[in-house]
């Protein structure tokens, strides 16, 4: 397989905030894989929070690292050529990557650290395993650091814990409620009227619209107290939280910002016994693997809002924004011209 030359689609945005208006359709030229990478001929990129709070400035000045940027974190599609040293890999393997904080995801072609990709199964679609890398390892990563076990074959009445979902049908949520009720954990979800039928669906065995008055509280029907919490919302405050935690419950929160911050370092310095712990995590190769192996042996599923191709990025980065999307994004590149 011919490495490839010239220019390629691309979508970037040259200065921070813009939103979905800000994003640019251009030519660039093709990257060439430097040592230890490999260059992708992209079938997909999921549009995850990361992306859209980047743009917003969350990480100014530091990231992106240079202006015009290309997003798209969550990489699907083709190895085509391969850097210096680069060993486990040949052209015309299908691979699932994640390029953090790099991006490049939302054009025909980009690299990715070999050490960061996978293989993907000929069962996993593109557009299910791209949504793997930060989604879905996010939702695994959430659970075990609130000391959620997800072996099954360990699962028992004396481990089974309590688990709160909050946004339970977005992007991250409906990974979280899939994999606690895998592990034979108890599921409380909170999402939105309409998808009460659907976290049903994927596990929960307890749904709160989280505009009712119980919702807001996120008080369970029956009466638990959370041993867990992944918190995949926004806009509920510590005081919301303790009320219904059990005495040495853990919430984690997926999307910190800087109350949050504040208030779980309080809780270190005071030994609270009920805490608020920060994700900080950058997925793993092995965590890829294991979760791409669930979806393969049909034990997990992606739920996909909506699908939209490279040119229309726009609207998807539009859908994602507005914070209503029932699981993920995915932008479809498909295969690059002919040279």
């Amino acid at each position: 397989m011919a490495a490839p030359s010239g220019t390629m689609r691309a979508v970037q945005y040259d200065r921070y905030g813009g939103g979905a208006q800000g994003l640019k359709h251009v030519e660039v030229p093709i990257p060439s894989p430097k040592k230890g990478e490999v260059l992708i001929r992209m079938e997909a990129t999921s549009i995850n929070v990361a992306d859209l709070r980047f743009q917003n400035g969350i990480a100014r000045p530091f990231l992106p690292r240079r202006f015009p940027f290309i997003s798209g974190f969550d990489l699907a599609g083709e190895v085509v050529e391969l850097g210096a040293g680069v060993s486990n890999f040949k052209p015309g393997d299908k691979v699932i990557a994640i390029n953090f904080p790099n991006g490049g995801g939302l054009a025909e072609y980009a690299v990715a650290s070999a050490s960061r990709t996978v293989a993907r199964p000929p069962e996993v679609s593109a557009v299910d395993g791209v949504c793997v890398p930060i989604a879905a390892v996010t939702a695994l990563l959430a659970l075990q650091r609130a000391g959620v076990n997800l072996d099954p074959a360990h699962a028992s009445t004396t481990t089974r814990k309590n688990v709160l979902v909050t946004a339970a049908s977005g992007a991250v949520g409906h990974f979280v409620v899939q994999l606690a009720r895998m592990g034979g954990h108890n599921v409380t979800a909170t999402c939105g009227a309409r998808n009460l039928g659907l976290v049903r669906s994927l596990g929960a065995d307890e749904a709160l619209d989280y505009k009712t008055p119980e919702g807001a509280k996120l008080r369970s029907p029956s009466g638990r107290e959370y041993d867990a919490v992944v918190h995949c919302a926004t806009g509920f405050p510590w005081s919301v939280f303790r009320p219904v935690l059990a005495a040495k419950g853990t919430v984690v929160d997926i999307t910190p910002g800087f109350v949050a911050g504040v208030t779980a370092i309080l809780q270190m310095l005071t030994f609270s016994k009920k805490r608020l712990v920060l994700l900080l995590a950058m997925p793993k190769k092995e965590d890829m693997e294991l979760l791409l192996g669930m979806l393969k042996q049909e034990r997990l599923k992606t739920v996909i809002d909506s699908r939209h191709p490279l040119g229309s990025a726009h609207e998807g980065w539009a859908k994602s924004m507005s914070g209503h999307a029932t699981g993920k994004v995915v932008i479809e590149i498909g295969a690059a011209r002919p040279e």
